[in-house]
């Protein structure tokens, strides 16, 4: 078995340091948890009894190698089964960014935990097997990124150490992902030949593959602009808490707490309190480490108005000429997330933003095939793992924009009272 060196690095990251969220997918041993262990590992981002523990269980196993995958799969049977169940959360950091790093399920019954590893990511790589091509979970998962608006994608032809690092396959994979990806909303795509389990292209540069002219993947991580891919246009502020301290010191001390969800927000501003309509100043923006000039997505900060205003959880602060919709009957995109089907007639709990409410499902428009992409109309119900068009109405209006202009404000997910469980995910298209 070979073992790696022990000496371990870790980088210290500071706390402005640039943050990316990235989530890996792909079909069932594509290699997903083994890029991350390679990425963990020749980062030099885990723990000498990490990998001690490591080498030891790839023993156990009766592996020839030491398997970086198990860095990831940390469930009993995710081990002994050799897949990934769970979406497994990893850190880690360079000199230059700071990263999350979410591995989701292959299988397909695990697609919802893929749709919620995606759904907070600002990038997501879909892995392909070199000597399978594309198959249908790698479009499933395309798929679902682009529904999800993953605003940057990294195509990633894995295991081209068993193609003999053949530039052929690597091009004809690309051009067939290229093609399927033209029918998607994907505004920006990468293609990136590696080999997870050798580190080929992963941190450095390959020389296995001289033909291939671009970056290595870490490096593409690290240099990819995702700033601008927040709304900085929209102001929006949904109010998570509000903030009376019960002290005679700050007995006239009212503030708003909450995660900016798009625009730029500074004292002095002219905002509106939505639902009730009223108008006022921002008189202070506060964070933990004291008052800040401005405040944007995705900070979380306290808001102080001039004028003492009726403002509770749920409610929204914007720019009195650039609001939300504020609407009851939504249309949007539903991934469905439980085994029972939703169907027309159905009420559920309903979750946006720091709002709740109740909501009936009127209607099943479409339950759209991820793979043609093709909408089956006469579907009427979506089960498990589906994705269609739904139209529902909530008992108290939503203050919402569409997905596609906002990912925070448009998007929610759906509740079953009686286990309190998740049973949906929801993308707005539209609202009335």
């Amino acid at each position: 078995m070979t073992t790696a060196t022990r000496e371990t690095t870790l980088v210290e990251p500071s706390a402005n340091m640039d943050l990316l969220r990235f989530a890996t997918a792909g079909s069932v041993d594509d290699g997903k948890s083994t890029l991350i262990g390679r990425l963990l590992f020749d980062s030099k981002s885990i723990f000498t009894d990490q990998l001690e523990s490591v080498e030891r269980t790839s023993q156990e196993r009766g592996d020839e190698y030491t398997n970086l995958a198990l860095l990831t799969d940390g469930l009993r049977a995710e081990r002994e089964q050799g897949i990934t169940i769970d979406v497994a959360y990893r850190y880690f950091a360079t000199p230059r960014r700071k990263f999350i790093i979410a591995d989701t399920p292959g299988h397909i019954q695990y697609t919802r935990n893929m749709v919620t590893g995606a759904s907070t990511a600002d990038l997501a790589i879909v892995l392909v097997d070199a000597r399978k091509g594309l198959v249908e979970q790698s479009r499933r998962h395309a798929f679902i990124v682009s529904l999800l608006r993953v605003p940057h994608l990294v195509l990633a032809v894995n295991k081209m150490d068993l193609v003999d690092w053949s530039e052929e396959v690597f091009d004809e994979i690309q051009r067939d992902f290229t093609n399927f990806a033209t029918k998607l909303d994907i505004p920006d795509l990468t293609a990136v030949p590696i080999s997870a389990l050798l580190g080929d292209n992963i941190v450095t540069r390959s020389e296995n593959m001289p033909w291939y002219d671009g970056s290595s993947l870490l490096h593409h991580l690290e240099h990819v602009h995702h700033a601008s891919d927040r709304n900085l246009v929209d102001v929006r502020f949904p109010v998570q808490y509000v903030i009376r301290p019960q002290s005679l010191q700050y007995a006239d001390y009212r503030g708003y707490a909450g995660q900016v969800a798009g625009g730029v927000l500074k004292k002095g501003d002219e905002v509106m309190v939505l639902p009730s309509g009223l108008t006022t100043r921002i008189a202070e923006i506060e964070t933990a480490d004291g008052p800040v000039a401005e405040a944007y997505a995705p900070m979380s900060v306290t808001i102080r108005l001039e004028d003492e205003l009726d403002v509770s959880r749920g409610d929204m602060i914007c720019r009195p000429h650039n609001q939300p919709c504020v609407a009851q009957d939504i249309d949007a995109m539903v991934c469905w997330m439980t085994d029972a089907p939703l169907v027309p007639g159905q009420k559920l709990a309903i979750k946006h933003t720091t709002r709740s409410a109740r909501t009936v499902i009127k209607d099943v428009q479409y339950r759209l095939d991820v793979n043609t992409l093709h909408r089956d109309e006469s579907a009427g119900q979506l089960g498990l793992n589906d994705v269609g068009r739904v139209r529902l109405r909530t008992t108290a209006p939503l203050l919402a924009d569409e997905y596609r202009r906002n990912r925070i404000t448009g998007g929610f997910i759906l509740v079953d009272e009686s286990t309190n469980r998740t049973v949906g995910a929801g993308m707005i298209t539209g609202a009335n």
